[in-house]
């Protein structure tokens, strides 16, 4: 799975706002949104990016610089496996860059240490963005940055061998992907009806929230984690099922999934768009994308980028003008065109760039009610503990109810952060 995680835009021009409420600095007190300087942006600006991103944001800024001849970006690319260790070390030794990219299950971590700058209410506004998106930059109530990017996940299927399976249109409900997948190896000739993300793997808890989601399941409540719930129980059984019914591999080789799902030995996967590419290159024909089955919602995880602000930036106001201009429609729009990355931004969806796109067109509506992690600051730690009991479960060795206990219980133990 790609590692980039969640990720603003001006119905006009710059004019962006949110009302960013009050929150807490990390000594407890509360804070407000400093307003933002009007004019042009002038001085250096400099930004920490990861990724393709921090290849090609230098180059793309000079649009900026371009409507705002006075300014200068400096761009720093950085490692995604550094980019952590690198920002908290330069949050201790208070040595932030004006601005960075900030993994969204990042963002409660920095957010209570009180590095990051309350997002101005004067230049961004909530209902800009996706709200799954924009809720990944809220802590304790106050929103730290933008979403940058986004992306979430659908049901890639092979539209011939759902044909033959009995579903020409893909499945539309939790049962339906049961069938079809089970059919697309019954009666289509598929080795395996779908892949999930191999549980044995980082990240498989990003295969599994979608459908506990969908199922009315919340992860967090009343300032707490719930994992031990019947709709999360559920949701694990229904997830176990494909491995235990062997519609599922326990796992497949590195680099293996596309070449078997090109060739129809897989019917069916969950990703996100940039597998739309990968499948192209490798002559993939005969595919398309549906929204996550409904249990009692179609849900799906997002995923994605935020961008923020520092408090010891030395550039403070140009630093949130910049973000402000990444925000606009159009420059949202140019991004995707740049590197394929998702706009944030709700209104940039109507351009034919992306309206142009079918497959596209499924993700930008699945955005639209997709879920991300809650922002606690322990969400990485109680991750790996959950990514550890699916892995038991999918294999055989748990009940999907003691496993959602054991996680409940560490999770207790490790707490929120907040």
């Amino acid at each position: 799975m790609r590692q980039r995680f969640v990720a603003a835009a001006a119905c006009a021009a710059l004019a962006l706002s949110v009302a960013a409420g009050c929150g807490r600095d990390s000594s407890g007190g509360s804070e407000t949104a400093k307003a933002v300087g009007e004019g042009k942006a002038s001085g250096e600006i400099t930004v920490w990016a990861m990724g393709t991103e921090g290849e090609k944001l230098a180059e793309f800024a000079k649009g900026f610089t371009a409507e705002n001849p006075d300014a200068k970006v400096t761009v720093t690319a950085v490692p995604w496996e550094a980019a952590h260790q690198k920002i908290a070390s330069a949050i201790a030794a208070k040595q932030t860059p004006d601005v960075s990219m900030i993994g969204t299950t990042m963002q409660g971590e920095f957010a209570k240490t009180g590095a990051l700058d309350p997002t101005p209410t004067d230049l961004f506004q909530k209902s800009a963005f996706f709200p799954g998106a924009w809720d990944t930059t809220v802590v304790d109530g106050t929103s730290f940055g933008v979403p940058w990017y986004v992306e979430t996940r659908g049901i890639y299927y092979r539209t011939d061998l759902a044909a033959k399976a009995g579903f020409p249109d893909g499945p539309k409900t939790w049962d339906d992907l049961t069938a079809m997948t089970k059919a697309m190896q019954t009666k289509a000739g598929a080795k395996w009806g779908i892949n999930l993300q191999p549980p044995n793997k980082t990240g498989s808890w990003q295969s599994l929230l979608p459908f506990a989601w969908s199922n009315g399941a919340d992860i967090a409540a009343g300032g707490k984690y719930t994992f031990d719930t019947p709709e999360m129980t559920e949701a694990l059984q229904y997830y176990q099922s494909f491995f235990t019914q062997k519609v599922a591999p326990p796992s497949l080789p590195a680099g293996s999934m596309e070449p078997a799902f090109v060739k129809g030995e897989v019917g069916a996967f969950i990703s996100g768009p940039w597998h739309v590419g990968i499948l192209n290159d490798q002559g993939g024909k005969d595919f398309t994308v549906a929204p996550m089955p409904t249990g009692k919602s179609s849900t799906s995880f997002i995923g994605g980028s935020n961008i923020a602000v520092f408090k010891d930036a030395k550039n403070r106001d140009a630093a949130w003008k910049f973000l402000a201009w990444l925000s606009k429609p159009d420059v949202q729009v140019k991004w995707y065109q740049t590197v394929s990355d998702l706009p944030a931004v709700q209104s940039a969806w109507t351009d034919p760039a992306l309206t142009g796109d079918k497959i596209l067109k499924v993700f930008g509506e699945q955005l639209k009610s997709a879920k991300a992690p809650p922002p606690y600051p322990t969400w990485e730690q109680v991750s790996a503990v959950l990514d550890t009991e699916i892995e038991k479960v999918c294999s055989g060795r748990e009940e999907p109810a003691a496993a959602l206990k054991a996680v409940q219980q560490q999770a207790d133990a490790i707490g929120t952060g907040v």
